[in-house]
């Protein structure tokens, strides 16, 4: 039975989920069409996401985790892809300055993240916390979609442009959830 009754909830955890495994599918796939060799990194980065997408589907049929355990572990494999994919080893820009702006806004959602699985009494981040946190990670994800848009079409493009939004899909998908469990743990 699933965890939300209202349809619009079920609606944002569905679509996030189906956009999410769709994502990661066709990310799967480019590492088969171009090898493990050259996109072994991309191998990584998937297998953090779809532990996400797991968990958001056991965290909705309510399956053998809690809110706590779904809260942190979803939390720290995001904060994971964001180390890994934006701050150790981020792609090459266009511009030096668009660089630096993306570096920049990854530290504070990493910072960010950080100080939200910090905190004993999660519940009591407020909405505007929770969706600054999305909101950083599209923004993020906007200003590399632009810099695909600067460099020469290749082969990869198409690639590229899936990768760079399924972090963001995945914390649309954490924040509608932590947005819910707040208002249940406060009723």
């Amino acid at each position: 039975m699933p965890r939300f009754k209202k349809k619009a909830k079920i609606f944002d955890i569905a679509i996030t989920a189906v956009a999410g495994m769709v994502s990661v599918g066709v990310m799967l796939y480019a590492v088969f069409h171009f090898g493990v060799r050259e996109a072994w990194s991309e191998l990584v980065l998937n297998l953090f996401y779809i532990a996400c997408l797991v968990m958001i589907w056991m965290y909705f049929f309510n399956l053998r985790i809690t809110i706590h355990q779904f809260n942190y572990w979803c939390s720290l494999l995001v904060g994971i892809t964001v180390l890994l994919r934006d701050i150790l080893f981020p792609p090459p820009l266009a511009f030096y300055s668009l660089h630096l702006v993306c570096l920049v806004l990854s530290v504070l959602l990493l910072c960010m993240l950080t100080f939200f699985y910090a905190r004993k009494n999660w519940e009591s981040y407020t909405k505007r916390n929770l969706w600054a946190i999305c909101i950083i990670d599209i923004l993020i994800a906007t200003l590399y979609n632009y810099d695909i848009y600067l460099e020469p079409i290749n082969e990869y493009t198409n690639y590229l442009l899936t990768e760079i939004w399924i972090r963001p899909t995945i914390t649309y998908g954490l924040v509608a959830c932590f947005v819910t469990e707040k208002r249940t743990a406060n009723q």
